[in-house]
């Protein structure tokens, strides 16, 4: 299924009413083409503006909390970014729009190969997708100047926080189960963390060690 005219107008309502109104985010989001990252049965419902199923248990998130994440992360061209979670990649790549360079990690294989087919198919060169144990983050990457985390751990890590840069942002969902949890923007500061509640969301929680897959 491709983007229409018709479907991304309807698709660029969608986001706008949801509170998406950052101009640069809205043009990486009508830069992106969901339908790449949904395939087989719900293909048919890529531009609709809800989470859909994909491989490994995992989900692709709706695209109006994707633009919400992406507009409070607040990605500027020198960005370096890190991602956890990679998922289909749908994120990452509207990332890759907005920043200089975007580091993406998955822990199933599976989804990290099969969101490497399609950043190269799209020629997404920024990115680069690794597959590790997201928990730990990229320490040897680091420091980050935005990190944003598409699984939800508890409370904020604070390994994740060591490797955020001074003036960085990062944005994550947190809480104990998946039924409640609030999206979170957290701003590093040289005199500490500031903490900023968005909204409610519903993600798969964050999960250590690598999946046997």
């Amino acid at each position: 299924m491709s983007l229409t005219p018709e479907h991304q107008m309807q698709f660029l309502y969608s986001l706008r009413s949801k509170g998406v109104t950052d101009t640069n985010v809205l043009q990486a989001m009508e830069a992106v083409d969901r339908g790449h990252f949904v395939q087989g049965l719900f293909a048919s419902r890529a531009y609709d503006d809800m989470p859909l199923a994909i491989a490994c248990g995992q989900t692709i998130s709706q695209p109006s909390v994707v633009g919400l994440m992406t507009q409070a992360l607040n990605v500027t061209p020198r960005c370096n970014v890190m991602e956890i979670g990679t998922g289909s990649g749908y994120q990452a790549a509207i990332l890759c729009q907005l920043a200089r360079r975007v580091y993406t990690v998955e822990r199933h294989r599976d989804l990290a190969r099969n969101a490497q087919k399609t950043f190269d198919a799209l020629g997404l060169v920024n990115v680069t997708v690794i597959t590790a144990d997201g928990s730990h983050g990229l320490p040897d990457q680091a420091p980050f100047d935005r990190i944003l985390l598409t699984a939800a751990p508890e409370d904020p890590p604070a390994n994740l926080l060591e490797q955020l840069r001074v003036g960085g942002v990062m944005v994550l969902p947190v809480g104990q189960s998946d039924a409640v949890q609030r999206l979170i923007k957290i701003e590093k500061t040289d005199s500490g963390l500031e903490y900023t509640e968005l909204c409610d969301v519903r993600f798969v929680p964050l999960v250590e060690g690598l999946a046997q897959d």
